[in-house]
């Protein structure tokens, strides 16, 4: 089976975060933390298998305020922490418009703070790109909202 062209439609945003590089990074790739912000408002994070390593295979169970959970899956494809982190991103089971995609993250330093650059796709759908867009905003909405009331100790 040929996969699907990819289409070009690709979400791409940047967020300065109020925490240095290594306390940003390590907000992406500790279970415990992620389990924490990850997810669009209101969502809850009740399970994950979820150790970053090269080729490691992850699963993030995702429940709504109401509803039944959902899964996303993938496998780590870039770790270099703390400048760099890529996945795959695939729904479990997917919506007949979605299809696997790459979510490729930058940690820039900018001064006391970091700034993430995001780059996720290619979508098959202006919709799928545009339900991304609005649980990334979210969840960094979240992340930063954690990071301004609670400065983690720098390790």
């Amino acid at each position: 089976m040929t996969p699907p062209e990819p289409s070009g439609l690709t979400l791409e945003l940047a967020r300065t975060l109020p925490a240095s590089r290594r306390q940003v990074f390590a907000a992406f790739t500790d279970a415990d933390e992620l389990a924490r912000w990850w997810g669009p408002a209101g969502f809850t994070i009740p399970s994950l298998d979820f150790e970053p390593r090269m080729g490691a295979a992850y699963r993030i169970e995702m429940r709504p305020p109401e509803g039944d959970s959902f899964h996303l899956r993938g496998e780590f494809r870039e770790l270099d922490p703390p400048e760099r982190l890529a996945y795959s991103f695939e729904w479990d089971p997917p919506d007949p418009d979605d299809v696997e995609t790459e979510v490729r993250l930058s940690f820039n330093e900018r001064g006391d703070s970091t700034e993430v650059e995001l780059a996720h796709g290619p979508f098959k759908t202006e919709e799928r790109l545009a339900l991304h867009r609005d649980g990334w905003g979210d969840s960094l909405d979240k992340l930063e909202q954690r990071m301004s009331s609670k400065r983690v100790p720098e390790q």
